[in-house]
């Protein structure tokens, strides 16, 4: 296809960052974005009939009505995300539409964020903030609320992909014990993070801090149930930064208000948004942030890009720089 050939584009919502707008258009796009936030399907359906592609921007379901909606000339689909959850890939697949997404260049913001869970669990930050609002500083007691230190841990992962290893890269300099993961094949590079490969059930009962960072699929869902956490140790920090569907959340409140794990520090839950009135809400060790590990402006424009790159090539006849499948 020739590069100045105009192609239609959905933008499904309004805060895209300029900068991927700007590409598409530099390569001969018309972009037809979409104006409500959040993201109103109606509007979506209405508006994406007739385009060559779509620059998917939020979590609603991308599945064959959407595709139904489009119409037979779509050519290329791009998610700004690096989880495809919410995409019917089988559905793609079967029409021979390209899909791409965006997991390479989420790495750094979300290891960062995942770093900030382990400690801000592990030492209480959720808690000692209620205590001072309640009045409840209690400086007098030598071991009030004693937390646990990165420093001499087992550090688990479960997944090893780009960002367990960002992960990793950063506790170098943090003089861990010993790194280990879970993933469904030995990375041939965990020798440079002097990770080791290990079985599910050893991850459980070895990790200090225990963190998911896997794609959610119908193997890993709510791989972390009662079953899993009766394995880990009382002292364990369980920090989720991949989807809140790997987590059995009910079977997590028991384990957290009991005291079979010692703390928990989640950015993602089961649903999204949480209700206000949740009960893993109310507990005092486990720490809750709304699903903001991608959620800077570097990273988020960074997305973009890679999106509409995705969605560049496919129009072109070339290969997704990331491609879904």
């Amino acid at each position: 296809m020739c590069v100045s050939r105009a192609f239609k584009v959905l933008v499904s919502h309004p805060q895209v960052p300029v900068a991927a707008l700007q590409l598409l258009r530099s390569r001969g796009a018309e972009t037809i974005i979409c104006q409500s936030v959040p993201p109103s399907r109606d509007e979506i359906l209405e508006k994406v009939g007739g385009v060559d592609a779509i620059f998917w921007a939020h979590y609603q379901p991308l599945n064959a009505a959407i595709l139904d909606a489009a119409g037979p000339q779509l050519r290329a689909v791009s998610t700004m995300s690096s989880g495809i959850d919410f995409a019917d890939v089988e559905e793609f697949k079967r029409r021979q539409i390209p899909l791409g997404h965006t997991p390479g260049v989420v790495k750094n913001s979300v290891a960062d964020l995942a770093i900030g869970l382990m400690i801000a669990a592990g030492r209480h930050f959720h808690a000692g903030r209620r205590d001072i609002e309640t009045s409840q500083w209690l400086t007098e007691q030598i071991d009030w609320r004693m937390g646990v230190e990165i420093r001499d841990s087992v550090i688990g992962f479960f997944g090893f992909g780009g960002i367990s290893q960002a992960i990793a890269k950063r506790l170098q300099c943090w003089d861990v014990a010993k790194i280990i993961y879970t993933a469904r094949n030995r990375k041939e590079n965990d020798i440079d993070f002097k990770a080791e490969h290990v079985p599910f059930e050893r991850l459980l009962k070895e990790s200090d801090f225990l963190v998911v960072a896997a794609p959610l699929t119908n193997e890993t869902r709510e791989k972390f149930n009662a079953k899993a956490f009766a394995q880990m140790k009382r002292s364990a920090v369980f920090v989720n930064v991949a989807r809140g569907g790997l987590v059995n959340q009910v079977d997590l409140h028991k384990a957290l208000s009991s005291g079979q794990i010692f703390a928990a520090g989640l950015d993602v839950t089961t649903p999204e948004p949480l209700p206000a009135d949740s009960p893993i809400l109310k507990l005092p060790n486990c720490v809750v942030l709304p699903h903001l590990g991608t959620q800077t402006m570097k990273t988020t424009i960074e997305m973009s890009l890679l999106a509409a790159n995705n969605i560049i090539n496919a129009i072109e006849d070339k290969p997704m720089v990331s491609p879904a499948y």
